[in-house]
C-alpha cells in the first residue's frame, strides 16, 4: 500500500497533536488542572467522554488514507501498481460491509430484497417474489434458522465484547493496585460502591462495558447480515454511519480551528483598543452577521465547484475532490461563525480593561502585546473553551442541514447529511424505507448528546462565577 495525505487529514491530526500539548501543558499548572479535575469528578461528563473518545478513535482511523497495492500482473512481476480508489485504515478493518453490496434496498437483517423481482425458475418459468440477498443471510441453508442465527451470534460478539472488557479492566485494575499499593480485590470493591477519591471509575467502567458488548454484537452480526439494512445501491447502512463519523467530527473541530483566530484577534482588538478600530469591527461583524450564512455557504460552494469543473486535472481521485469541499466547507463555517465568540471577547475585554491589574501593568509601561497576552488571554479562555465545546454539536447538525439541502460535503463523502438527504426520497415509498434515517439520526443524536453533556460540565468547571459559588 502507498499512503497519502489529504489536507484535512493533516490539519485533523494538527489539531489533536495541539489539544495533546495543551493537556500536557495543563498538568503542570494548578489553574489549568483544577478545572479538568472537577470535569473528571463528574459521572455525566466521563460517560460522555468515554462515547466521544470511541467516536474519536474511529475518526482517526478513517483518516489514515492509503492507496492499495494490485496483485502483479503475468509477465510484469517487477512493477508495482496501486490502484485509484483511496481507501483508510477503518476500511481495512471493517472490509466485510464495504465489499458486502447488495443490489438495492434490503431492510435490517433481512434474507429477501426489499422489492419484488422477476425470476426465473428451475422449470423455466417466470415469477414475481423477492430473491434472496448475496451475502444477507446467505449462510442460511433454511430460513427458519434467521431468527436463532441471529440470537445465538449476538449473544457470542456479547461475551466477546465482555471478555475483552474484562482483560482491559484487568489491566487497568492491575496499574491502580500498583500505583496505590492496594490489593486488586479493596480497589475492585471501593469502586463498585461509587465510593472512589479519584473520580467516577465506576459509571466509566459501565460505559465501556457496554460500548464493548455493543461493538461485539456488530462485529460477530455485520459479516453475515445486515444489521442497519443497505441503502439504493446496496450498501451497508452501518457502514456508512460509521464512515459518516469523520465528517460530523472534521466539520466541527476544523471549523473551531478556522473561527478561533478570527475572533480572538478581533475580540480582543475592539475591547481593548476601541475609538476607530472597535467601530470597524463592530461592522464588519454586524454586516456579516447581517447576510443570512446559507446564501454565503451557496455561493462559496457554486465558486468552488466551477473551479472544480474547471481544473479536473488536478485531483488525483475522487477522494481528493471531495477532500478539498470538506474542507471548503469548514472555512466557510469558520469565516462566517466566528462574530457570535467576538462579541462575547469584545465585552469581556471591554470588563478587564477597567480592572485595577490592568490599569497597574499600563502605569508601570507594559507593552500593549505584552498586557494583552499576560492579562487579558489567560482571563478570557474559559469563555473560549466554552464556546469550543457549545458550538461543536451545533456545528454538526449543520453539516446535516447543509448537506440535506445540496450545499453540504461532496454527495460522493459518506455524512449524516447526505443520507438524510437520500432517505428523505424514500419516505413516500410504500413500504417506507426507514432505516437509513433511523440509522443518521441515531448516530447523530449520540454524538450531539454526548457533546452536550460533556459541554455543560467544561462549562460549570471553567465558569469562575460557578467555581466561586461552589
Amino acid at each position: 500500500m502507498r499512503f497519502t495525505l489529504f489536507i484535512t487529514d493533516a490539519l485533523f491530526f494538527s489539531l489533536i497533536a495541539i489539544a495533546v500539548i495543551y493537556f500536557c501543558y495543563a498538568s503542570k499548572r494548578e489553574h489549568l488542572r483544577a478545572p479538568w479535575r472537577q470535569v473528571t469528578k463528574n459521572s455525566l461528563a466521563m460517560a460522555a467522554a468515554t462515547v466521544l473518545a470511541t467516536f474519536l478513535t474511529i475518526a482517526i482511523l478513517d483518516s489514515i488514507h492509503f492507496f492499495p497495492r494490485l496483485d502483479a500482473l503475468d509477465g510484469v512481476e517487477n512493477e508495482i501498481h496501486y490502484a485509484s480508489e483511496v481507501l483508510s485504515l477503518f476500511d481495512l478493518i471493517v472490509s466485510p460491509l464495504r465489499e458486502q453490496v447488495e443490489k438495492t434496498y434490503s431492510a435490517p437483517f433481512a434474507i429477501h430484497a426489499f422489492s419484488k423481482e422477476t425470476l426465473d425458475l428451475v422449470e423455466g418459468r417466470s415469477v414475481r417474489d423477492y430473491p434472496r440477498l448475496v451475502y444477507g443471510g446467505a449462510h442460511l441453508n433454511n430460513i427458519s434458522e434467521r431468527t436463532s442465527d441471529i440470537v445465538m451470534r449476538g449473544m457470542t460478539g456479547a461475551v466477546r465484547g465482555l471478555l475483552v472488557w474484562f482483560s482491559l479492566t484487568a489491566v487497568v485494575f492491575f496499574c491502580m493496585s500498583c500505583k496505590t499499593s492496594k490489593t486488586i480485590l479493596s480497589i475492585v470493591s471501593t469502586i463498585s460502591r461509587g465510593d472512589d477519591e479519584d473520580g467516577p471509575c465506576r459509571t466509566l467502567m459501565i460505559t465501556t462495558g457496554i460500548i464493548a458488548v455493543m461493538i461485539g454484537i456488530c462485529a460477530s452480526l455485520a459479516p453475515h447480515y445486515h444489521v442497519f439494512g443497505t441503502d439504493k445501491v446496496g450498501t451497508d447502512v452501518l457502514y456508512q454511519s460509521l464512515k459518516s463519523i469523520r465528517t460530523g467530527l472534521i466539520i466541527g473541530t476544523l471549523t473551531t480551528l478556522v473561527m478561533l483566530p478570527f475572533a480572538i484577534f478581533l475580540g480582543i482588538s475592539a475591547g481593548y483598543f476601541r475609538g476607530w478600530i472597535d467601530d470597524l469591527i463592530q461592522y464588519l461583524y454586524t454586516t456579516l452577521s447581517s447576510i443570512p450564512g446559507v446564501l454565503l455557504i451557496a455561493s462559496a460552494a457554486l465558486l468552488l465547484e466551477i473551479y472544480m469543473s474547471k481544473h479536473a486535472d488536478e485531483f488525483g481521485s475522487l477522494a481528493a475532490r471531495a477532500d478539498l469541499r470538506l474542507l471548503a466547507l469548514c472555512i466557510i463555517l469558520g469565516i462566517t461563525s466566528w462574530t457570535g465568540l467576538c462579541r462575547l471577547l469584545r465585552g469581556e475585554i471591554l470588563k478587564l480593561r477597567e480592572s485595577d491589574f490592568v490599569e497597574a501593568a499600563r502605569a508601570f509601561g507594559v507593552r500593549h502585546t505584552t498586557l494583552i497576552a499576560r492579562h487579558m488571554l489567560p482571563n478570557i479562555m474559559h469563555i473560549v473553551m466554552i464556546s469550543i465545546v457549545l458550538d461543536f454539536s451545533g456545528l454538526v447538525l449543520a453539516e446535516a442541514v447543509l448537506s440535506y439541502i445540496n450545499i453540504g460535503v461532496d454527495p460522493s463523502m459518506e455524512s449524516w447529511g447526505n443520507m438524510i438527504n437520500s432517505a428523505r426520497l424514500e419516505l413516500a415509498r410504500e413500504p417506507i424505507v426507514w432505516w437509513s434515517l433511523l440509522a443518521a439520526l441515531a448516530f447523530m443524536f449520540v454524538l450531539v448528546l454526548a457533546a452536550n453533556l460533556f459541554a455543560d460540565a467544561v462549562r460549570d468547571a471553567f465558569d469562575p462565577r460557578l467555581r466561586v459559588l461552589s
